[in-house]
């Protein structure tokens, strides 16, 4: 049980925290297949999320991903991207 206590003075929301860091580790996760299989349009999709929350380093992996993928995956992706910010900003 917590027993500490929280400063809520600094206390910053997620949106301008650690948002980026879990989208662009859901992008990891996809791409190494550490969910037992490699799912290129998943991976795609965080990256670009992780890019679009300001993780810099998302957007060189979004594009080694997308090297890999076809023009139908990609558009994939890129919906399933907008349709997640839709439904989540």
């Amino acid at each position: 049980m917590f027993q500490g206590q929280i400063d809520f003075a600094a206390a910053m929301p997620i949106e301008t925290s650690a948002i980026q860091d879990v989208l662009f580790e859901r992008g990891l996760y996809w791409a190494s297949g550490r969910s037992g299989f490699v799912d290129l349009i998943a991976a795609h999709k965080w990256f670009n999320l992780a890019a679009i929350k300001g993780r810099v380093d998302a957007i060189a992996m979004r594009r080694e991903v997308a090297e890999t993928m076809t023009d139908v995956e990609i558009a994939a992706a890129q919906r399933d991207a907008r349709a997640w910010m839709v439904g989540n900003v």
